[in-house]
């Protein structure tokens, strides 16, 4: 039985950071010559992702995918599980798995640590030396927790004065806002610290800022460390990820998943249409990674339930109570949850109910109406219709 190996670049503009990917594949596939490794990139670039799964698929009995990013956001958490459904539709006689993104991991905080070595170790007192590190930034809390633990875990101890997080775009602080701030507290040296595996247009910004910084601040020593790059302790762990794919010994990490948990001050995910049209998709993608242990349930149905101040005032509350317990006398409770959800733009009309996967909005139903809902729709699959909103197919 042969195993293939695709491994997935975010893919760039900046053709020279492609060529820094396909170079690094190239080395991998020199490496471990037991699997055929080829490569894709999920936007940018050529060959695209549904490419290269087609074209792997064709030559080998299992596909595992390792897509090569620092942390799982959403390219990992729903645009290449999407990628994987139409190419287990036409080969379904091939295993196909997706192995976590490298994630937080010592042998890459000790890589970056490396490439900052020598500016650091040039500071005549590391107790006044400032480390800024710097990410690339996500609309994904999860991502951007797990990129400031490296940079706690990078601090731990050296002995340096400040070890501070920072991103180029997206989230923040931003490089420039941090370095201003550092400057304040006047430290003798600034050494900015890419935590970026390729160079491209972002590391071309970085380069950018700190040279602007270092006009503005002459008298700071201000130095850029590398980025970083192709390394033996890079492939140790895609080798950690893809061997635990194909055991099948690791899940994923989904305990702080934004489209599992609420995450304080995130709400667009959380409640509202955009929140459940989220939630829908994630539930699909995640169908298409490889399977793994956590609470999510199968579902035969989900019925999400305003709970917002107006559906609250006519009602919404007991209706879902009332819904509950007829589930649970129809022994049902299990693969049809009813779940609370926030405003669905539906004020005025409620209170709102929306029924997946089948896509049926209903709008003013009452506790009175709970047993018909779920005697015929959840349980019958026929359409309550004198209480449909919209559908949404």
């Amino acid at each position: 039985m042969s195993t293939g190996l695709l491994i997935v670049g975010h893919g760039s503009r900046d053709s020279q950071a492609n060529l820094e990917f396909e170079a690094l594949v190239a080395a991998y596939r020199l490496a471990r010559p037991t699997l055929t490794v080829t490569h894709g990139y999920v936007e940018l670039a050529q060959p695209s992702l549904a490419m290269a799964l087609h074209d792997l698929a064709q030559q080998t009995d299992t596909v595992v995918v390792l897509p090569l990013f620092l942390f799982a956001a959403s390219h990992v958490k729903n645009d290449i599980p999407l990628a994987l459904a139409p190419a287990r539709s036409e080969f379904p006689a091939t295993c196909f798995a997706v192995t976590r993104a490298l994630g937080v991991h010592p042998q890459l905080v000790d890589l970056a640590w490396e490439r900052a070595r020598a500016q650091v170790e040039a500071a005549r007192d590391a107790s006044k030396t400032a480390v800024i590190v710097v990410g690339r930034g996500s609309s994904d809390p999860d991502a951007n927790a797990d990129f400031c633990k490296v940079v706690r875990l990078f601090a731990e101890g050296h002995g340096l004065g400040w070890v501070l997080p920072s991103f180029v775009g997206i989230a923040k602080p931003l490089l420039e806002e941090m370095a201003e701030l550092v400057a304040r507290a006047r430290p003798d040296r600034i050494v900015v610290v890419p935590y970026f595996l390729f160079g491209g247009r972002l590391i071309s910004k970085i380069r950018e800022q700190v040279s602007g910084f270092r006009t503005r601040y002459p008298w700071i020593k201000t130095e850029l460390a590398p980025y970083l790059g192709t390394d033996d302790r890079l492939f140790r762990v895609m080798d950690e990820r893809v061997q635990e794919t194909i055991e099948g010994t690791r899940p994923l990490p989904c305990d702080t998943c934004q489209y599992r948990v609420p995450v304080s001050a995130v709400t667009e995910k959380v409640g509202g249409i955009k929140a459940l049209l989220w939630s829908l998709r994630h539930s699909f993608t995640h169908a298409q990674t490889m399977p793994h242990v956590h609470a999510h349930r199968p579902l035969a149905k989900h019925v999400l339930v305003c709970v917002n101040a107006d559906c609250a005032d006519r009602g919404s509350v007991t209706l879902i109570a009332t819904l509950r317990r007829l589930l649970k006398d129809a022994g049902r409770e299990v693969d049809i949850k009813v779940t609370r959800t926030l405003c669905m733009g539906r004020c005025g009309e409620g209170p709102t109910v929306a029924v997946y996967p089948d896509g049926i909005w209903y709008r003013g139903v009452q506790e009175t109406d709970a047993r018909e809902l779920v005697d015929e729709h959840l349980l019958r699959d026929r359409l309550v219709s004198r209480l449909v909103d919209n559908i949404m197919q």
